[in-house]
């Protein structure tokens, strides 16, 4: 069985929003390598405000939804963390979380989640 790391989701959509305000950079860099060629230029730079406007709006929307998550202190590292959905994964230590009676004891999959897997 290989090794899975288990990410928190917060985590993932905060490294996801970081990752979209380098990219917006990098865009807007290599619309500096036109500027000879104006309106292309400005396409470049008008893609990359965008990426970092819609990082924007994803850091907001993960802080909006980060107050709503249940924070629990993680039996196996003993630091606070923030738990989303059924299942998810300690903030610090990776370790798989769950606050559902039921899935006590079960394999660690994010799949419960999902309405379809709650219902089977």
């Amino acid at each position: 069985m290989a090794d899975i790391t288990y990410k928190s989701k917060i985590n993932r959509i905060r490294t996801f929003a970081l990752s979209l305000i380098f990219i917006g950079f990098i865009i807007m860099y290599v619309g500096l390598l036109f500027r000879n060629i104006g309106w292309l230029m400005l396409v470049f730079i008008i893609l990359g405000t965008l990426a970092i406007i819609f990082s924007c709006v994803v850091y907001f929307w993960i802080g909006m939804l980060s107050t709503r998550a249940v924070p629990i202190i993680c039996p196996s590292c003993d630091k606070p963390t923030k738990m989303l959905g059924r299942v998810d994964a300690c903030m610090h230590c990776k370790q798989p979380l769950t606050l559902d009676k039921s899935l006590e004891g079960k394999e660690f999959d994010e799949r419960y989640n999902s309405k379809k897997k709650r219902r089977s």
